[in-house]
């Protein structure tokens, strides 16, 4: 379990840290500055909004809580000092020095209720607030990188309510399972097209995944009064806007502060900006129709979202935020949004998004497509479907905080912690899988047959374990940090 683990290791990080300090890095203090991601707003600011309800859990002016450093980067700061690599060195200690979310993934209920507590109590000593992710529902992440989770729903309950009363009357920010509503088990679409996560096994049903985090809402809610709760709405380049709407609706986000989006991922805050106040114009289309009794109506076909079949009539449907789809979007649901026979219907779902890795945006893959790689065009199609996972060349991305100037923008957060690796990517036979490589045609390392299913071809190496300190990209996303560090 990922838990904040006290004040020795900071005292060795502030020993270090002050090596550094001469070479003038600036305030490292970062958690109420403004956005100043560089990129425009894609959202109705506060000021002058007319639609959106305020914000139902943070005040501009919060503060987040700063973890315990990783040991990893502890070492690492002291390594780059050794070899006078001071500027690294202070970047590193200003990515530790900044707010990040704490996880809680596994152990008894006894063990959660302690370690949550004992991170509330270390955030409230510096009057600050804890970003808390949940991460134990049966099935989580489908036997990916991530896997585990709780063994049963009476299990995940028990521990959920553990969870919660850890919590007890502190203000926190809870993530509340992070891929819950983007990979269910054993699920189909809107549309009815059956998708790929089929484990077998006590409760591996929708409805038993949508009846576990609508739990999970409610007993939070019920045991820590004060704790803003973010369902899952997965990203700008994943689910559509409709079917993001349409989950999010089923698991209880009506009884939430919101959801949440771009969690360990690296998609663009203009765009997720704009994702979410479309799944939020969505969510207020399902409401006002099921408010005026239209249980015809359905956000498959009702709601708009970002997919545009390229090219027409191929059957290709891609993610597309360029400026024409985009004004197409808004148009449609202004029209739908508008006062008629059962509107005016009003987006007032609020989420946050998760800003800790998106700073260069995601991988582009292309040229991997050209020599020396020469991958054909299947495997870079392959590759791109997979960069969440440790793709090289990312950047912190903007700097925790509530302060958005946004108006359903609650907050960007630090949700990711940057540095611990996604995990050892694997490859598939038919070169599929999230590092999708063919050896046969680039394989410099002559790495052998029975080892290149775990190989990482754009690192040159084997990736760290899930959660692992992943030394080289933890450097590089500091140096590639947008805005910088300092």
């Amino acid at each position: 379990m990922q838990t904040q683990t006290g004040h020795k290791r900071w005292t060795a990080f502030a020993a270090t840290a002050v090596a550094v300090g001469a070479i003038g890095c600036g305030d490292l203090t970062t958690d109420t500055a403004p956005v100043g991601s560089g990129e425009p707003s894609s959202v109705e600011t506060k000021q002058g909004a007319v639609t959106a309800a305020p914000s139902r859990a943070l005040d501009p002016k919060t503060r987040f809580f700063i973890p315990a450093p990783n040991p990893g980067a502890v070492q690492q700061v002291v390594d780059l000092v050794k070899a006078r690599k001071l500027v690294d060195a202070a970047r590193i200690t200003a990515m530790e020095a900044t707010p990040k979310a704490v996880w809680f993934t596994d152990g008894t209920p006894d063990d959660v209720k302690a370690a949550v507590r004992k991170t509330v109590k270390a955030a409230a000593l510096l009057k600050t607030v804890p970003v808390l992710v949940a991460y134990n529902v049966p099935y989580r992440d489908c036997a990916q990188y991530s896997a585990g989770g709780a063994t049963d729903t009476a299990a995940y309950q028990a521990w959920i309510d553990a969870f919660a009363d850890g919590i007890g009357s502190a203000h926190v920010v809870v993530i509340l399972e992070p891929d819950g509503l983007g990979i269910i088990p054993n699920n189909s679409d809107v549309w009815g097209t059956p998708e790929w996560c089929k484990p077998t096994g006590p409760g591996a049903t929708p409805d038993d995944r949508y009846a576990q985090i609508n739990y999970a809402v409610d007993s939070i809610n019920a045991r820590a009064a004060s704790a803003a709760v973010y369902l899952d709405g997965t990203h700008s380049a994943w689910l559509g806007a409709n079917e993001a709407a349409y989950r999010l609706n089923r698991a209880g986000v009506s009884r939430a502060a919101g959801f949440f989006l771009n969690i360990s991922n690296y998609q663009r805050d203009s765009e997720n900006q704009k994702f979410g106040s479309w799944v939020s114009a969505c969510l207020a289309m399902i409401s006002g129709y099921a408010a005026g009794g239209q249980a015809w109506w359905q956000p498959s076909w009702g709601c708009p979202n970002q997919y545009v079949e390229t090219p027409a009539g191929s059957g290709n449907w891609i993610p597309t935020y360029t400026p024409e789809n985009i004004a197409a979007v808004d148009a449609a649901y202004a029209s739908a949004l508008a006062p008629g026979w059962i509107g005016p219907f009003v987006p007032a779902t609020h989420f946050v998004v998760d800003t800790s890795r998106n700073g260069k945006g995601p991988l582009d893959t292309t040229p991997y497509g050209a020599s020396p790689y020469n991958q054909s065009a299947a495997t870079v199609n392959a590759l791109h479907a997979g960069n969440w996972c440790n793709p090289p060349g990312a950047g912190l991305g903007a700097r925790p905080t509530a302060n958005t100037g946004v108006a359903l923008l609650d907050a960007n957060l630090w949700v990711k912690v940057p540095g611990e690796s996604d995990g050892s990517c694997d490859i598939k036979d038919d070169h599929s899988g999230p590092r999708a490589w063919d050896f046969t045609v680039y394989n410099p390392w002559n790495v052998a047959v029975p080892d290149q299913n775990h190989f990482d071809p754009l690192w040159g190496m084997v990736d760290p374990a899930a959660g692992a300190w992943f030394t080289q990209q933890a450097l590089q996303l500091a140096q590639n940090a947008t805005p910088p560090l300092f």
